[in-house]
């Protein structure tokens, strides 16, 4: 049975080293919940060591991506803890607290981190309805492509809450300030061609063309690359970016030289003289360099 076989919202397929995760709630238009959460937190963190899989597409099962959080619950819909009255120390000194994980610690946000921390490249491909945790989980995400139908809403301010799910670090990344602002303030429904215009999915494509776009996207970037060399570039990008000065860049930089030039660069360059397809053997689940992961939590 395939390790991925016994979740509940979740419907995951492997073909050719891509994955296709689909939200799987589609009479409640995949809405989120606290399972769901969890059990994207455990994909993100188990695919990490499954060499099976290169990529990763997230696309939603029916007709919505996935329509923001589940409302129905009872109490807490967001399944936090009302009784705790916790501060910003707690959330530093007890960050894996599991008082304050399951009771404090935005569940969004646990997803968006465990995508932000993938060693594979992920894309989203939004078919429908993306609103709320819908939208905001997207943004961790390497690229996103969306259908002609697709609808994204940053939605927060009519409920009377925030953005979650990380969004303040990624949406202004990739939109601009400005930008975000106006999508937070308005919490308007926008369509996939603002969506394009403003940067933040990638391409618009015909419902029925969507996710086998995504999937050849993903196999293009699997197919004849190193996952040791794969998975430092997404990790180098994400963090090196928001560095304090390209100093911390370039240290970075020269060890996963250093590293990738004497293990997969060796077979990579003689590929390249011998013009032929590369025979990589390193994986990103065994072969990571001794500097990784560099970054404190």
């Amino acid at each position: 049975m395939s390790r991925y076989a016994q979740y509940n919202t979740l419907a995951v397929t492997i073909a050719d080293r891509v994955m296709t995760a689909r939200l799987s709630r589609p009479a409640n238009l995949n809405a989120f919940t606290v399972e769901m959460a969890n059990e994207l937190v455990d994909l993100f963190t188990r695919v990490n060591d499954d060499d099976a899989v290169g990529a990763i597409v997230v696309t939603g099962e029916g007709r919505a991506f996935c329509a923001g959080m589940d409302l129905s619950r009872e109490g807490n819909v967001f399944g936090l803890d009302e009784s705790l009255e916790p501060t910003l120390d707690d959330l530093r000194t007890r960050y894996e607290d599991p008082v304050i994980v399951d009771g404090v610690r935005d569940t969004g946000g646990r997803v968006t981190l465990a995508i932000h921390a993938c060693r594979k490249p992920v894309i989203a491909a939004i078919n429908g309805a993306a609103v709320g945790i819908g939208a905001t989980m997207t943004l961790a995400m390497d690229v996103r492509l969306a259908s002609e139908q697709a609808k994204i809403g940053f939605v927060f301010g009519k409920l009377g809450i925030v953005p979650e799910a990380c969004s303040t670090w990624f949406l202004p990344r990739l939109v601009g300030i400005s930008q975000a602002l106006d999508w937070v303030y308005s919490a308007r429904i926008i369509d996939a061609q603002e969506a394009r215009a403003a940067g933040l999915v990638a391409a618009v494509h015909p419902a029925d063309q969507l996710v086998e776009a995504a999937q050849r996207l993903a196999a293009s970037y699997v197919a004849g690359r190193s996952g040791v060399s794969v998975a430092l570039m997404r990790q180098m990008m994400y963090r090196n970016h928001a560095a304090p000065s390209p100093e911390e860049a370039h240290r970075i930089e020269s060890l996963a030289m250093f590293y990738t030039s004497r293990d997969d660069g060796h077979e990579g360059v003689q590929a390249f003289l011998q013009k032929r397809t590369p025979e990589f053997t390193r994986t990103a689940s065994k072969d990571m360099p001794p500097f990784y992961p560099w970054w404190p939590r």
